[in-house]
């Protein structure tokens, strides 16, 4: 050692080795490779890698935070019915019980109110409403059917005594039925619907003019086929007869119209508007809406701007889980009828339950049983003796299943 250094000695590979203070040579710690960024090697330090990783966590987290701003967005629209729900517990005791495990029933209340941005066009707003349409959902457990059962508006049905937005209490008298919704709101449609059917209701959704026609748009319209020209200055709609893609306007011109088209029967009204919910749902299904974001996002927002839920319902998670729940049942066994009808003896402008066609419907979705809907002319309108035992064949109801489609 010469002055506390250690002598370099050459080494076999062309660079120095130390030695040790015993004389022993020790290896020296060759250079990195050429441009590594390492100290010494007299080239700047790549740092390519590193700005690599930290733009990749920017994507990320701005991804993120995207997707949570659109969750809180859709989220955030949907309007919740907290007194609807408060109204339903003062009733408990007299409500049915809860239907078979993993069944669903789900009251769809279609209101007519003029209230409200876009409304006001189709009459002046009296500060009432009544429900223009009325269906009742029923998803089976294990979610191989769907049920859907409309409700004449113009029947004949026991209204309980209900309170009113005031606070007060309308009397128990026996009215059509879309009276409950204008007395006392969800709750009294909900229990004038349990009263006759002595089905529970799980969930409601209310969904008035302004938002059926932005979820139809949401889709690019629904296509229907019309054998005669409509023209029909009260549903806002004017159309040639073939083949048409209907958006938002007439759309919802098309579903409202009574006196233009058919016979002019609410009956002939209610089998219109099964047809276009089921090809709604079949173009849903089919062209891949579900599975595309770009796609689903509009459908969503407008869908969550456009109900008022109960609090079991109302967020983007529980719809969501519904949604998708319902997308493995096959666009045939998503059905539509009308609950088994007739016009009532004293009034032919209103109507009455046919019996025991309606008993034997409102049974088997109670039970969660089978229902099976066919052409008006194949039906036996549920005709069948309510103690046959359950081996007896599947009554079968007038109606028609989202496969159809409206063009069918």
């Amino acid at each position: 050692m010469i002055g506390g250094y250690a002598p370099l000695t050459p080494s076999t590979d062309g660079t120095a080795d130390v030695t040790d203070s015993a004389g022993t040579p020790t290896p020296a710690e060759p250079d990195g490779p050429a441009g590594d960024g390492e100290p010494g090697d007299g080239t700047p330090k790549r740092r390519w890698p590193r700005w690599t990783a930290v733009g990749c966590s920017v994507v990320v987290l701005v991804a993120a935070a995207t997707g949570w701003w659109l969750y809180r967005k859709l989220d955030s629209n949907i309007t919740t019915d907290t007194s609807a729900e408060a109204e339903l517990r003062r009733y408990e005791k007299e409500r049915p019980r809860p239907g078979a495990l993993g069944a669903r029933n789900i009251l769809m209340i279609g209101s007519d109110t003029r209230a409200g941005s876009g409304n006001r066009k189709y009459g002046r707003d009296k500060g009432t409403q009544r429900s223009d349409t009325t269906i009742l959902l029923h998803l089976a457990a294990g979610r191989t059917s769907a049920t859907a059962v409309s409700v004449p508006r113009d029947l004949m049905v026991r209204i309980p005594s209900c309170r009113t937005a005031d606070g007060t209490r309308t009397r128990e008298q026996f009215a059509q039925f879309n009276w409950a919704y204008e007395f006392g709101g969800t709750a009294c449609t909900i229990r004038t619907l349990e009263r006759l059917t002595g089905i529970r209701v799980d969930h409601h959704m209310v969904v008035d003019f302004r938002g059926f026609k932005k979820m139809v748009d949401a889709v690019d319209g629904v296509e229907v086929c019309l054998k005669e020209p409509v023209n029909d200055p009260d549903a806002h709609l004017k159309l040639p007869a073939g083949r048409h893609t209907l958006r938002g306007e007439q759309a919802l011109g098309f579903v409202r119209a009574r006196k233009s088209l058919g016979n002019g029967s609410d009956t002939e009204r209610m089998d219109r508007q099964q047809q276009f919910l089921g090809a709604l749902v079949n173009k849903v299904q089919s062209n891949g809406v579900l599975l595309n974001p770009a796609k689903l996002y509009p459908v969503l927002d407008a869908a969550t701007k456009a109900l008022t839920t109960d609090p079991g319902l109302d967020s983007l998670r529980d719809l969501y889980d519904l949604a998708r729940s319902m997308r493995s049942v096959p666009t045939e066994k998503v059905q539509f009828l009308t609950v088994p009808r007739r016009p009532y003896a004293y009034d032919p402008n209103r109507d009455e339950l046919v019996q025991p066609a309606a008993n034997a419907l409102f049974k088997r979705l109670r039970e969660d049983l089978p229902v099976e809907v066919v052409p008006d002319a194949e039906s036996d309108d549920g005709r069948y003796k309510e103690d046959e035992p359950e081996a007896e064949p599947t009554p079968t109801f007038s109606g028609r299943n989202a496969a159809e489609g409206v063009c069918s």
